[in-house]
């Protein structure tokens, strides 16, 4: 082989061992700072300016009456068994996102928990619960759930290690 090829061969692998060191650089940055946390708290509201002209007041609508809930409708969420035993969510008409990422609802610390794992949603005024396609599954009892089913208060959900528990 002649010295010229000899010369590309070394700076070649000299480039490539370059790219593997800048990759794993890369790999760790993302690994350490990648996490963005989200704050839980609401941010407080801005006065609004003065506007030059009073507007008309309109007559505001009579307040609507919440609908009214069955007995047997949950209206809270509760860990019983896991690293957050004790945690309690009210139950609104929003859904109740379940996972490790820092956005949702209930967030796990649970190493068999997906980032996005399960989803409660109200729906004709009854809780559903739906797997969003987690590596090691929901179960409602004893049953892996393959579709969403509805919740009956005291039933018991499990995600990984984490038992909850809907109640009234």
């Amino acid at each position: 082989m002649s010295e010229l090829t000899v010369t590309v061969l070394r700076l070649g692998l000299l480039v490539l061992l370059w790219v593997f060191v800048l990759g794993a650089v890369g790999v760790l940055r993302r690994d350490l700072f990648g996490t963005k946390v989200v704050p839980r708290t609401p941010t407080p509201k801005r006065k609004p300016q003065a506007q030059p002209e009073a507007p008309r007041r309109q007559p505001r609508p009579a307040p609507q009456q919440p609908p009214q809930r069955d007995r047997a409708t949950p209206t809270s969420v509760v860990v019983t068994d896991g690293s957050l035993r004790g945690t309690k969510i009210a139950l609104a008409q929003s859904p109740v996102l379940i996972g490790r990422s820092p956005d949702s609802t209930l967030v796990l610390t649970d190493d068999y928990a997906s980032t996005r794992h399960a989803r409660l949603y109200p729906q004709d005024g009854k809780w559903f619960v739906e797997d969003l396609g987690s590596t090691n599954g929901t179960y409602l009892g004893d049953q892996r759930l393959t579709a969403p089913t509805q919740v009956q208060p005291g039933t018991r959900l499990r995600i990984g290690r984490t038992v909850l528990e809907l109640r009234r």
